[in-house]
């Protein structure tokens, strides 16, 4: 019997060079909240904040907003639940991209690139993170702009406002490191059962 394939994504954050980037792996049966998942974990955020992708429709110009639904602004901007809808539903070769962002305030946008469906390793868990380059940026450290004066400020002991930095952050930062091993992926499920909790879903 044919094993199922897995989809291959690339995660790229947009604006910020040298590219913050990870290469992942997930079940052709993931849902677009396992997709938010494993972002989360293989870039190294830590889910502090509400999230949205922006996907065009199958055979369409028309985009679908998927995400967490909120009735307070449904009424402006639809978003569709991420748990029900499957990624292999909208990804597709002659859709391959998709805007991801999160933290709606600092804004940070990435780009999510369909690579092809690819052969599952038997007995392997997935998702997994391939390979990837560079730091993810701190939470709540204030989008492009902000992670750019951080970075100024944490590269020089000597800057006037690198103890208050320091400070803030907790430990020294290498806007250079990744370290593929160190990429560990949590239950996605138990997760979306603790965020509907939390909101009462």
């Amino acid at each position: 019997m044919a094993t199922r394939p897995v989809y291959q994504f690339k995660i790229s954050l947009d604006c910020i060079k040298p590219t913050i980037w990870r290469r992942i792996q997930i079940s052709d049966l993931a849902t677009f909240w396992d997709l938010h998942i494993a972002i989360q974990d293989s870039m190294g955020w830590f889910d502090c904040h509400l999230h949205n992708f922006s996907i065009k429709k199958p055979n369409s110009n028309e985009s679908i907003r998927i995400g967490i639904p909120d009735p307070e602004f449904d009424d402006m901007l639809q978003t569709e639940a991420g748990w029900d809808i499957k990624v292999r539903d909208y990804f597709t070769k002659s859709n391959p991209k998709c805007l991801y962002e999160y933290d709606f305030g600092d804004s940070w946008e990435h780009i999510i690139e369909f690579e092809g469906q690819k052969e599952k390793v038997s007995g392997m868990k997935y998702p997994i993170c391939l390979d990837g380059k560079n730091a993810c940026p701190p939470e709540d450290v204030g989008g492009y702009w902000g992670y750019e004066d951080f970075v100024k400020v944490m590269s020089d002991v000597n800057h006037e406002e690198y103890g208050n930095m320091f400070e803030w952050f907790g430990e020294k930062y290498d806007p250079k490191k990744f370290d593929v091993s160190e990429v560990k992926f949590s239950n996605a499920r138990r997760r979306l059962n603790k965020m509907l909790s939390y909101y009462g879903a």
